[in-house]
């Protein structure tokens, strides 16, 4: 049913759709990657990543990072070889799109849905399925994430499993951005709604059996936009920016995504134990990722540190037009105070950056190494690309760059030493696409000397269009 008459989408005239973020549609398997360099033989396992691939033009609207089906791009490492597939994750709209060989769902913003003579009864009238953010491994389970939804199972292979509401526990699904706690190894999760409860959280144990149903977040009474949380010993940590959803505005055409910094932001410190909910308060920000948090001491009344990567103000969708400043972000920390609801922040570095990743090890405990994705001003990039990595030292406040020239680069992430607890030890994986040919490669980056480049790089004999979020698996025994 189409709820309204969109304006005309033209999407040869969407950046995102275009140059190194252009959809690819030929699945493929490569079984030996070209190598450049040497490829550390303590790399085995397998680095994967997702993001939104429409698999037809898309109709209506198109808004990146939130639309777009998700595909997940994998090599597999061991004994100093690479191998290379990716695969399409199958939801029931993606595959009713290829029965009808076009696009039936228009973006979020169109709210284009097709009905029960396109799809039948059970899809009509239906948002579709975005499992294209992230994917994690848990509990037994690989899943493509959502960004507020359930995910959808992945077997070893990339082959779409099904969707995940782990027995009926999570029926309204998980957050985009799970985090799994290195010593309990409990995941917890979120997950925002349209309509109440409209925030909740929970806990999957290290079996992946639910140990916390859906709990609601009190004082939270309207729709909100929550990307990302973090995690500590003692709290789940959620930043509510003022950024409320709008389905009038929505159906009328207009956007569906409500900035009013007027109201400012919120943190949530949830206790893990089921205590006493704890809010801070502050002026308006924007927020896409965490870095990592700790509890600074002993004590329910220990400060937070929060490491994140702030914005001025939204940075999804059309600009209200009563903005009068430039969006500006930086990587920022904020120390909360739990017993006085206030929290100080401090910009540690105002360079332009975005995808910031920690040795998962460290998740919830103190860090000492962040790996970003940034600009170095020297070519005219879209948001969301980049084309360098930078190293953020918050011992010393020092940073490392490595300048990837025509590569744009995407999010780094974290391959540990076997054997080694250090957070400087092991290499940072990532794919990045020439701009000049798109070429792609995969990228394996020394923690010792990150600034020196890779010392390996595979040769991906397809494009790998920019995407968003991945993670290094390391082969189970």
């Amino acid at each position: 049913m189409n709820t309204h008459t969109p304006p005309r989408f033209d999407p040869t005239r969407v950046p995102h759709l275009l140059g190194s973020f252009a959809p690819v549609t030929e699945e493929v398997d490569v079984a030996d990657l070209e190598v450049t360099g040497e490829l550390p033989a303590s790399l085995d396992g397998l680095y994967l990543r997702n993001g939104p691939n429409p698999r037809f033009t898309p109709i209506g609207s198109y808004l990146y990072p939130i639309d777009g089906d998700g595909m997940l791009h994998g090599v597999w490492l061991s004994g100093g070889r690479a191998r290379y597939r990716n695969r399409f994750v199958r939801t029931p709209a993606l595959e009713a799109e290829e029965r009808a060989g076009h696009a039936l769902w228009g973006g979020l913003e169109s709210m284009i849905m097709p009905d029960a003579d396109q799809v039948g009864p059970e899809l009509a009238g239906t948002f579709r399925d975005l499992p294209d953010i992230n994917v994690v491994r848990h509990g037994g389970r690989m899943l493509a994430l959502a960004e507020s939804a359930c995910p959808f199972r992945i077997d070893a292979g990339l082959a779409t499993l099904g969707r995940e509401d782990w027995d009926g526990a999570l029926p309204a699904g998980i957050t985009a951005h799970p985090k799994v706690d290195p010593v309990t190894g409990e995941m917890v999760v979120f997950c925002y709604a349209l309509e109440p409860p409209y925030l909740t959280w929970s806990v999957i144990g290290r079996d992946g059996a639910v140990t916390r149903g859906p709990t609601p977040v009190e004082g939270v009474d309207e729709p909100m936009m929550i990307h990302d949380m973090a995690l500590t010993g003692r709290y789940a940590v959620l930043v509510l920016a003022p950024v409320f959803f709008d389905l009038a505005a929505a159906m009328a055409g207009g956007s569906f995504l409500a900035w009013q910094p007027e109201r400012g932001t919120r943190v949530a410190l949830i206790p893990r134990d089921g205590g006493p909910l704890r809010w801070a308060t502050d002026e308006a920000f924007w927020m896409w990722h965490t870095v990592n948090a700790y509890d600074d001491g002993p004590g329910a009344d220990a400060p937070v540190v929060l490491d994140y990567v702030e914005w001025s103000r939204l940075t999804v969708g059309p600009a209200s037009g009563t903005e009068t400043e430039p969006v500006s972000s930086g990587l920022t920390r904020a120390r909360i105070d739990p017993a006085a609801g206030r929290m100080a922040r401090t910009r540690l570095d105002d360079s332009r950056v975005e995808f910031p990743r920690v040795d998962d090890r460290l998740i919830g405990r103190r860090h000492r190494y962040a790996a970003l994705a940034t600009g170095t001003g020297r070519a005219d990039l879209l948001p969301g690309e980049y084309d360098a990595v930078r190293w953020y030292d918050t011992e010393t406040g020092d940073s490392r760059v490595w300048q990837a020239g025509n590569l744009s680069v995407g999010e780094p992430v974290f391959a540990p030493e076997p054997g080694r607890d250090s957070d400087g030890h092991g290499h940072w994986l990532t794919f990045a696409t020439d701009r000049t040919d798109g070429a792609s490669w995969f990228l394996v980056i020394p923690a010792e000397d990150p600034a020196a480049g890779p010392v390996a790089r595979a040769r991906i004999p397809v494009r790998v269009p920019l995407g968003l979020h991945g993670c290094w698996l390391p082969t189970e025994a």
